[in-house]
């Protein structure tokens, strides 16, 4: 199924094919596309969740070439646990495949603020809503730098200042949203 995806969003009509001429579908969409001067990158997120046979489908895939270069580069982005599933030995032959390998580090808490100041920035606030300096805090302590955690707390923190029309949002508004994440809302 995870190749016949990969197919899919590569724009192939993959129905009724078997696994075998999915992969030569895939192989010959590759090599159009290097005759016609393209890089193919296939992106995995969330690449922690595969198990391992399905990695095993993506070790495959970066079989694809030709005498002289790859035809798919693969970019696999997850959680740590990732990391710690590709150092299994069962796994060594994907891992021999792997050319560069980056692992971001846990904010700090400058980092933080400015991520928090962006998102709002992209989404559109002028200044409104904003997080004040214990707020901002209290999400790094309890994120530990981890943006999605980041993101989680301060989705719940911009909702409740959505619903109770506040335009600063404080340590407490951000130690509500923390137990409402924790399954603590009674508290």
């Amino acid at each position: 199924e995870l190749v016949k995806a990969i197919a899919t969003e590569f724009g192939l009509d993959v129905r009724g094919l078997d696994r075998l001429d999915t992969v030569s579908a895939i192989n010959n969409f590759l090599l159009w596309q290097v005759e016609q001067g393209r890089d193919s990158v296939l992106i995995i997120d969330e690449a922690q969740n595969l198990t391992e046979e399905l990695l095993e489908q993506v070790r495959l895939l970066s079989n694809l070439e030709t005498d002289n270069r790859k035809l798919l580069q693969i970019v696999l982005m997850g959680q740590p646990e990732l990391r710690d599933r590709l150092n299994s030995p069962r796994l060594s032959q994907l891992r021999q495949r792997i050319t560069v390998r980056y692992h971001l580090a846990p904010l700090n808490q400058s980092e933080i603020n400015r991520y928090i100041q962006h998102r709002l920035d992209v989404s559109g606030a002028r200044g409104v809503p904003h997080f004040t300096r214990p707020a901002l805090w209290r999400i790094h302590h309890y994120s530990g730098g981890i943006p999605r955690l980041v993101n989680a707390v301060c989705d719940k923190a911009l909702l409740a200042g959505f619903v109770n029309q506040r335009e600063e949002l404080g340590y407490r508004v951000v130690g509500a949203a923390i137990r409402e994440l924790e399954g603590d809302i009674g508290v």
